[in-house]
């Protein structure tokens, strides 16, 4: 595949964007020639050593340090980064499929990679450049989790806060340099405001709760808890995001600092339908992987019934891996047009004017919630179709439906509960913020 081309920004943001930042020498990018497609090959090589790894990783909770190192060499940490930054500045479609095959060889380090690699973007989408400057430092090493509820305060003193909070869920972390909270900005006579911090490594503590037999299913998720303790975060650490995971509320008509620093519009950063796709991705890769597994078992197993023949030779068999290699295949599709919808929008804006709507924002959302439901279907009825001995301990099919089912218990894949809520925004009604 080829990256796909964004059109320059409108009017005069793209002569004061397209230049860099005065106070900041671009970043060399480490191998200014690789092409999406070779980033998405070298996740398809890692697929052996990957699945060698998934008992170890899952009863580490994370994925190794080799493995890491192999994902640093590779690049994928710097896919979405800005190349100011010595990232490859890549389009979504480009990330999630490399993320889907990194998910194909273990759903669990793909949750773990895919949550750690994508907070990059939305950094250079929302904070202020010296906050970039900052954050993505000298070289551009930059990997964190975003745990976005407000489970933590940013109290207000001279030039920016004091942190605090325990947040659970911060997928990714055992490998991050930082970590972006939630958090309550409370000032004496004002409502709180709901901001996000971003503290760097060594200022928090990561919780030993996850991993082994603490969790059901994407163990290797590394999505340990998360702890601040009286941390001061410069005012220029803090983003904002607001309703439908955007810094503006009316649809960033004038852009964000992100299109501003990098005149590229993708950082419009309406992370709504990217924010979905991170997690639907390592369940697409769940698909892909029960089908590869399923393919294993009725080529080398027989029927129980007279007369004895390979499954893949039964109707019954045919019937299920056909059902579940569709439905893997539209689950991807679906997810993969989403993120093109995400650019359509932001290159839209960046021609015309045109906003990127919240409604349009969260119906990207919902349909990506479909495409994981399609996922986790394909993965059950293998599942449920492959015979008693899937479900034994330290079977892949098993693995895969445990990961699965965590993601069908996630708040934002509540797809039931969140239509509801997507009509009353439709319509005008009040809607509040699902999921979130």
């Amino acid at each position: 595949m080829s990256n796909r081309t964004i059109v320059p920004l409108r009017g005069d943001q793209s002569s004061k964007s397209a230049e860099p930042s005065p106070r900041r020498t671009p970043i060399p990018v480490p191998e200014p020639g690789l092409t999406p497609r070779e980033m998405i090959a070298r996740a398809v090589a890692l697929r052996p050593k990957l699945r060698a790894q998934q008992e170890e990783n899952d009863e580490r909770g994370a994925y190794s340090e080799e493995l890491h190192q192999d994902f640093l060499k590779a690049g994928f940490y710097r896919c979405t980064l800005p190349k100011m930054f010595g990232g490859y500045e890549f389009d979504l479609p480009t990330f999630y499929k490399v993320m889907i095959e990194i998910a194909r060889g273990h759903p669990g380090a793909g949750w773990c990679l895919g949550l750690a690699a994508s907070h990059g973007f939305e950094v250079a989408s929302h904070w202020p450049e010296q906050g970039q400057i900052e954050l993505f430092g000298a070289d551009g090493h930059f990997i964190a989790p975003h745990r976005a509820p407000p489970m933590g305060t940013l109290t207000p003193v001279d030039g920016g806060y004091i942190m605090n909070g325990t947040w659970d869920y911060a997928s990714g972390v055992p490998h991050a340099t930082h970590f972006v909270g939630g958090a309550f900005i409370k000032r004496e006579g004002q409502p709180p405001v709901h901001a996000h911090g971003v503290v760097p490594k060594g200022s928090y503590t990561i919780l030993d709760d996850w991993g082994g037999d603490r969790v059901l299913g994407m163990r290797a998720s590394g999505s340990n808890g998360v702890r601040v303790e009286n941390v001061f975060v410069p005012e220029h650490h803090v983003g904002y995001l607001s309703a439908g995971l955007g810094s503006d509320p009316n649809g960033m008509e004038h852009g964000t600092p992100g299109t501003r620093l990098h005149g590229n519009p993708m950082y419009l950063g309406r992370l709504a339908g990217p924010f979905h796709a991170t997690l639907v991705m390592p369940v697409v890769g769940a698909a892909r992987a029960a089908l590869d597994e399923y393919e294993e078992i009725i080529t080398t197993r027989k029927t129980l019934s007279q007369p004895q023949i390979l499954r893949f030779e039964h109707a019954d068999f045919q019937r299920s891996y056909g059902e579940a290699l569709t439905l893997a295949d539209a689950a991807e599709a679906l997810m993969i047009k989403g993120c093109e919808m995400y650019h359509d929008y932001c290159n839209r804006w960046a021609e015309h004017g045109t906003p990127i709507t919240i409604e349009e924002n969260m119906r990207l959302w919902g349909m990506i919630q479909h495409a994981g439901r399609m996922a986790c279907e394909a993965v059950e009825l293998l599942f449920h179709t492959g015979g008693s001995s899937v479900a034994r301990k330290g079977t892949r099919l098993q693995r895969y439906f445990n990961d699965v089912a965590m993601y069908r218990g996630h708040s934002s894949a509540q797809f039931d509960a969140f239509q509801s809520g997507l009509a009353r925004l439709h319509f005008g009604l009040p809607w509040g913020m699902y999921g979130l």
